[in-house]
């Protein structure tokens, strides 16, 4: 069926592609006989100019002329040629007139009737569009007819040669698939039916972004509502067209109505256990339908409920992502906000404190000029202390400038936190910061209950570049599988300083044993006060005075409680 509407697809896109060609050779053959027109009509404006410029230079003759009116016959002549040109550029104009009318008749002419043609063509397309999905609609309707037919085919003559034996294995199927589920809804949806919410983004969504997966999710259930208007939703054994109907409807309306219940709490990784109580939901409709002359949902319809369960799952997921990239972006801008108001500070301190050391410096001098011979030296090495700070402090002013100039400057850090992460994991990335310690600090703040260890801070003219190499070489030791962005790795920290060395990086100084001072403490601690009890005592009321509250009085939960 899927490769049914493809080909429907593919000849719709067919006939508007036969339909661009013809307007695109419509337009072309338009465009040729403006370029005509355009040509004659500068053909004829070079002719005019042409006689303009002769008329000129019969007037300066004449000018000249003039002067010898006793020549009557040149006079004459002149007149007679002057008269000529004038007739001659009169015809001119008249005839690039004509032509302009002429190549603007042309032009709306050509226009209309490529218009008229493309609309022609559209209409049609339209209309060969319509009769496939037509044909589609009654192929699909056949094909799930004539699958039916060959399952009862195969249904009767199987009872035909088991007999009862059949009959038995059949219902024996059937009420351990009812059991299964009634199990299932009593005892709830465990572990067992969760599909990792990736392995549905790799087998169904390898090719698509989200505005496709939101197409398939509509085309999935439209194909459920044409399966219903067409009657290949479900069956029944009555004979008397009223009841069949009846029960058809009743088990669709019973089956539609559980379904839309589970679709409405699909999220990005709950697709596997959905679709457990979709397949359960089918079983018990199908049990409870069999009062009715068997009344039942046909399988090819619980195949296309799924399919809309699992491409929503797609929409959820790639929604998801959508969300994770944003807030990824969001953080990056704050990164960089941060890192270009510690580099404005740098610099304002930098020029504050460059002017000070100035008028400190001219004061110096000033009492150079003035001081005995004794105090000169005093001052001088004075002088000489302030210049070196001064060019420290121009240096530091110039590196800010610098960084907050060059986007890509930046450190690479590697840290760890084996209390929080465990032994071998690191974390590789960036930070643009003026100090790059105080991106470490900030990851070391209350999300994690230890600070991190600073194994190597690298200094970088290209530091996304650098820290993009290093992930990519280390992309099978990333501990989070799903979102590369999180940036740990769990890698010998020997085996990173080889591959940064590798780029030629040999001047970092790296601290290869983590000190992890606040886990080794809290470990001594948790040891000391399990065996001690009065040193735990001693250990609660220290910590217990650290941070002095007031006590909870029933007030406040009054007060609480009124407000929720």
């Amino acid at each position: 069926m899927n490769q049914l509407l493809t080909l429907v697809f593919t000849a719709v896109i067919v006939v508007l592609i036969v339909i661009l060609s013809k307007v695109i050779s419509k337009k072309n053959k338009a465009d040729r006989t403006a370029a005509e027109l355009k040509i004659k009509l500068d053909q004829s404006n070079t002719s005019v100019l042409e006689l303009v410029a002769k008329i000129k230079t019969l007037e300066a003759e004449n000018a000249q002329l003039s002067k010898w009116k006793v020549v009557e016959d040149a006079v004459g002549k002149a007149k007679e040629i002057l008269a000529t040109a004038k007739a001659k550029i009169e015809k001119a104009v008249a005839h690039t007139k004509q032509l302009e009318e002429k190549a603007s008749n042309e032009a709306v002419q050509i226009v209309g009737t490529a218009k008229n043609e493309a609309a022609s063509v559209t209409s049609e397309a339209r209309q060969k569009a319509k009769e496939l999905k037509e044909d589609a609609a009654k192929v699909l309707d056949s094909a799930t007819v004539q699958a039916g037919k060959i399952i009862d085919t195969a249904n009767k003559k199987a009872e035909e040669i088991a007999g009862s034996a059949y009959e038995a294995m059949k219902n024996a199927d059937q009420f351990e698939k009812t059991a299964k589920a009634m199990k299932n809804i009593i005892e709830g949806y465990g572990d067992e039916y969760l599909v990792p919410s990736h392995s549905i983004l790799d087998d169904l969504a390898k090719e698509f972004g989200f505005t496709e997966a939101g197409t398939e999710l509509k085309n999935a259930r439209e194909r459920t509502r044409l399966m219903i208007r067409n009657n290949t939703a479900a069956a029944c054994e009555y004979v008397e067209v009223k009841r069949k109907d009846t029960a058809i409807n009743f088990v669709i309306d019973a089956f539609n109505g559980k379904v839309d219940s589970i679709l409405s709490r699909v999220k990005n990784d709950n697709a596997g256990k959905l679709e457990q109580e979709i397949k359960d939901a089918f079983t018990l409709v199908n049990h409870n339908g069999k009062a009715f002359r068997e009344a039942k949902i046909l399988p090819e319809y619980l195949s296309s409920r799924i399919n809309e369960l699992k491409w929503a799952a797609v929409v959820q997921q790639l929604k998801l992502k959508e969300r994770e990239e944003q807030r990824r972006i969001k953080d990056q801008i704050r990164e960089e906000e941060k890192a270009r108001r510690d580099y404005e500070r740098a610099i304002r301190e930098a020029a504050k404190e460059e002017d000070l050391l100035r008028k400190a410096m001219e004061k110096a001098q000033a009492q150079i000029a003035q001081a005995s011979e004794e105090q000169k030296a005093k001052y001088e090495k004075q002088l000489v202390d302030l210049a070196e700070k001064l060019k420290i402090a121009e240096e530091k002013n110039q590196r800010a400038l610098s960084m907050a100039q060059q986007t890509k400057r930046g450190h690479v850090y590697i840290i760890s936190n084996i209390g929080s992460f465990g032994e071998h994991v690191y974390k590789i990335g960036l930070t643009r910061r003026l100090d790059p310690l105080d991106r470490i600090r900030e990851l070391g703040d209350s999300s994690v209950p230890f600070e991190f260890d600073v194994h190597a801070m690298i200094f970088s003219e290209n530091a996304p570049a650098l820290e993009n190499q290093l992930h990519k070489h280390f992309i099978m030791m990333q501990i989070n599988k799903m979102n590369y962005r999180k940036e740990f790795f769990r890698v010998d920290l020997g085996h990173i300083r080889e591959e940064i060395e590798k780029f030629g990086i040999t001047s970092t100084k790296w601290t290869m044993t983590a000190l992890a001072r606040e886990y080794h403490e809290s470990m001594a601690i948790e040891k000391a006060i399990s065996e001690d009890p009065a040193k735990r005592d001693a250990w609660i009321k220290g910590q217990l005075l650290l941070e002095p509250v007031a006590p909870l009085v029933d007030s406040d939960i009054v007060e609480d409680t009124v407000q929720a």
